[in-house]
């Protein structure tokens, strides 16, 4: 594992320990010598994620739309920031950047791109673990909705045990060492 995507909220949230664990997150990284990869703002935990990791002497790179640029949310100290044309080709980019996926609070934007990565590892698109940190609780009845998508026959099992929930991105990136995904959704061996 070389490289990490963080998947965060561009603002800081009401509670002090997203902050918290978006500070302790970037520092982890830059200390387990992997890179963050992420949206490259400089705004709100996306901005706390990366200065951490920068000041721990680590590897960040940005992935933001030109459109997002000139609003002038690019974060600028960062190893690289690649400017790309859309939110698609952003997501693209990050995934391709990437060997696994950690998602701190945030909003719909957050959400938005950690279903894509989880729903392209349940199709075999990629086999990278996705995962939560469930900062004071905040994916709790997210996780509710997910086992009930399975208890109601939307998905199998496999696939919502395939996401991971930590309480801390330390306890996360230990997960993601012994993470083995399960065969794709339409496999022949489809679980």
């Amino acid at each position: 594992m070389k490289s990490i995507c963080v998947f965060c909220g561009s603002s800081a949230g009401t509670d002090p320990r997203f902050l918290e664990e978006a500070t302790r997150c970037g520092t982890l990284l830059a200390q387990s010598d992997l890179t963050l990869v992420y949206g490259g703002g400089k705004v709100g935990l996306m901005g706390a994620v990366a200065d951490a990791a920068l000041a721990a002497g680590g590897r960040v790179t940005g992935v933001m739309p030109q459109d997002l640029v000139n609003q002038e949310i690019a974060h600028r100290g960062l190893t690289e920031l690649r400017v790309v044309t859309s939110m698609h080709e952003r997501k693209l980019a990050m995934a391709d950047l990437s060997d696994g996926f950690l998602c701190l609070p945030g909003g719909p934007g957050t959400f938005e791109e950690i279903f894509e990565q989880w729903t392209w590892a349940l199709l075999g698109i990629h086999a990278k673990p996705c995962s939560f940190v469930n900062v004071a609780g905040y994916y709790d009845l997210m996780a509710a909705t997910i086992q009930q998508m399975a208890d109601n026959g939307f998905i199998a099992q496999p696939y919502v045990d395939m996401l991971i929930y930590r309480d801390t991105s330390a306890e996360v990136i230990e997960a993601f060492r012994a993470y083995v995904a399960p065969p794709p959704k339409w496999s022949a061996t489809r679980p």
